[in-house]
């Protein structure tokens, strides 16, 4: 009998990432946006290293997914799920004291909610004020609202890794202006909060290039091209290019990095 789709995914992941380290064995990392492919594949990764996880969405359903994939790939993996809007603080509060209910504290934060509603491409001079700010706070709020209250438990403890993800527009990119704009407030938020949590705390982001997910059927194909096009590695990323990036700046090899901007792009720079 030949395997289905996702049993020769799981396969592939097995045999990945087999004999890999447990770098986060005893650690606890919380995923934000977990129910999309970059959140589901970073939640994937850590629990391959050992993490245990608590993991968020704003859609139950695609969270139930992730967390039934886990369950199958990795069934000694504690997970404590929970469904929450991360840019609502009263959300945000059910969440923590979900975690907290099962776990001392949270070692690792990935903010991963982010993105843009509606076109992915809209001129600047016709966007309206309410994408302007809409996009601003669904890609900002979540991390002023869960760096404000799992950092204090980090503090508290003398340890922590968060790692934010960026995208590579925030060096300017003609497409998306206000998308563009939003994510480099992320990076910028990375090296300011850097300085304000070290010493015991690290906080560094991921910046991703064009990666291969559904969000890609909203993008004109002439758009693609020459994103590909102008890509020196010649192919579309994939989500676990940006769980392994995560893996590495969530792990103590990466103890002496904060406050970097880590593009996982294939080399490309849309400004240049």
């Amino acid at each position: 009998m030949s395997e289905t789709k996702e049993e020769a995914q799981a396969s592939h992941t097995r045999a990945r990432t087999k004999g890999a380290s447990m770098r986060f064995k005893g650690k606890t990392a919380l995923v934000s946006g977990a129910g999309g492919p970059m959140g589901g594949a970073i939640a994937n990764r850590l629990a391959a290293e050992g993490a245990d996880l608590v993991l968020t969405d704003i859609s139950t359903n695609r969270l139930n997914g992730v967390v039934e994939k886990l369950k199958k790939e990795f069934p000694e993996t504690s997970v404590v799920a929970h469904r929450a809007s991360v840019l609502l603080k009263a959300e945000v509060d059910e969440l923590l004291a979900a975690a907290a209910a099962r776990y001392q504290g949270i070692d690792i934060l990935v903010n991963v909610v982010g993105g843009i509603r509606g076109d992915l491409a809209v001129p600047f001079m016709t966007m309206s004020e309410e994408r302007w700010n809409e996009t601003f706070e669904i890609n900002l709020k979540g991390i002023f609202h869960l760096v404000r209250q799992v950092g204090q438990g980090m503090l508290a403890r003398s340890y922590g890794r968060i790692v934010n993800i960026s995208s590579v527009v925030y060096a300017g990119d003609i497409h998306q202006p206000e998308y563009g704009a939003a994510k480099a407030a992320v990076a910028s938020i990375t090296r300011s909060l850097a300085l304000e949590l070290a010493p015991h705390i690290t906080v560094n982001c991921v910046a991703p290039g064009i990666i291969a997910t559904s969000v890609l059927d909203r993008l004109d194909k002439k758009m693609l091209q020459s994103y590909l096009d102008r890509t020196p590695l010649r192919r579309l990323g994939k989500p676990e290019d940006i769980a392994a990036a995560v893996a590495f700046l969530s792990s103590d090899d990466a103890a002496f990095i904060t406050g970097a901007i880590l593009p996982v792009t294939g080399g490309i720079w849309p400004a240049l």
